[in-house]
Parts: structure tokens; C-alpha cells; sequence
């Protein structure tokens, strides 16, 4: 599909809800451009910039990096996609970081994947990693090509410490808490489009034709003004 003008979107849901699956089906039907804040950290860390060193710090001290902080990192990548459709990926996560957003740009819609906690936890449990590229696989539903290797690279997945019960409760509270205003806000706006389900191959149909018809829509009031 060729957007005939400047789409932008936000993507929300818990880790492991499929967020990331369903990022990357978006933009290979759709043709955005995919603005991942975790892609970003991870790289800034590597490259050592100087936000990067400042979001290891705090990860290294166990704070949360702060909002102005992350929505630097972002701002300053989306200048250089703006004439670009987007998907943004892990931000907003606070309402501040939203309402800077919205002082930059014009979000067309919020997708938000809501999928029941307990489902998360079965799922987490099968799930692998690349770790130098964040691409996320799950033994139950989208498994490796060949068991315990990456797709792309041929390169070993491992398994998240982290990807413990005890752990994933903790985390899925804390993304709750955090991100329910993020939520409210958009409702109040009318943007937030919620999507329900246990299982991401029967979300996508659903996504997939809500996106379809946005953007035929807003396509043919481009067409019809010209």
C-alpha cells in the first residue's frame, strides 16, 4: 500500500503483548517507518553518546530515565523521518512525554493491544531474544526457523533473566501504573483504538483493517482536495 500522505501512529501494549510482531507486520503492509525508543537506547548505549551514557547511568543505578531525557532521544530522530509516515514504538510511556509529542506533532491514532496479564505470563516463559538486534521470538507462536538461532543472522537467542513470574508480575504492574494515564489521555482525545485478545495472530486481522480503512479514508480526502 503507497500512503499518499503523512501518516503517524503510536503503537501501546505490555511486554509481551506482541507489540513488536504486530510493529513489524505495520510496517511491512503499510510501509512506516518504525521509530522503536528501546532500538534507540540500545544503540545510543553502544555508540556511547551523551545521552546515552546518561540513560546507562540511570539504568545502571536502577532509576527510571527521566522524560526529558527520553523524549530527546526520540525528538531528535524524528527530525530527520518528518517528511516520513511513522509508527513510534515504547513512547509515550508518561502523560508528560505525550504532551511533548503533541507540541511537536500530530498523532493520527494510538493503537493499543490489550491483552490479559495471566496470557502474558504463559507467554513470556517461551520467549527468546536477539540480543543485538531486539528481535523477539516465542517458542509457542513465532518460533525460530531453527530452534535456538536467530532468523536473520544465524546468531544464538537467549533467554531474559528477567523472564521469571515473580519478575514479569513486578514489571506488568509497574507498565500498568505508568502507562493507564497515557491511555486516558488519548481516550480523552479520541484517538485511542483498544484491540483485545489472547492471541496476536487473530489481534492482527483486526488492526490490519482498522489501519487499512484509516488511511483509504484519509487518502481519498487527500484525492478529493486536489
Amino acid at each position: 500500500m503507497v500512503i499518499q500522505r503523512i501518516f503517524r501512529a503510536v503503537i501501546m501494549g505490555p511486554p509481551g503483548s506482541g507489540k513488536g510482531t504486530v510493529s513489524g507486520r505495520i510496517v511491512k503492509r503499510f510501509g512506516l517507518t518504525h521509530l522503536s525508543s528501546g532500538d534507540l537506547l540500545r544503540a545510543n548505549i553502544k555508540a556511547q553518546t551523551e545521552l546515552g551514557l546518561l540513560m546507562k547511568s540511570c539504568i545502571d543505578q536502577g532509576q527510571l530515565v527521566p522524560d526529558d531525557v527520553i523524549s530527546r532521544l526520540i525528538l531528535t530522530e524524528m527530525r530527520s523521518i518528518e517528511q516520513s509516515s511513522w509508527l513510534l514504538d515504547g513512547f509515550p510511556r508518561t502523560v508528560a512525554q505525550a504532551e511533548t509529542l503533541d507540541g511537536v506533532c500530530s498523532v493520527d491514532t494510538v493503537i493499543n493491544m490489550d491483552v490479559p496479564f495471566q496470557t502474558i505470563k504463559q507467554r513470556l516463559t517461551s520467549r527468546w531474544l536477539h540480543l543485538p538486534s531486539g528481535r523477539v521470538y516465542n517458542i509457542d507462536f513465532n518460533p525460530p526457523k531453527i530452534y535456538g538461532l536467530d532468523d536473520v543472522t544465524g546468531e544464538p537467542l537467549i533467554q531474559r533473566d528477567d523472564d521469571t513470574p515473580e519478575t514479569i508480575t513486578r514489571r506488568l504492574k509497574s507498565y500498568e501504573n505508568q502507562t493507564q494515564p497515557v491511555l486516558e489521555y488519548y481516550r480523552s482525545k479520541g484517538m485511542l483504538e483498544t484491540f483485545s485478545g489472547t492471541e496476536t495472530n487473530k489481534i492482527w486481522p483486526h488492526i490490519q483493517a482498522f489501519l487499512s480503512k484509516k488511511l483509504f479514508h484519509q487518502n481519498e480526502k487527500v484525492v478529493g482536495k486536489a
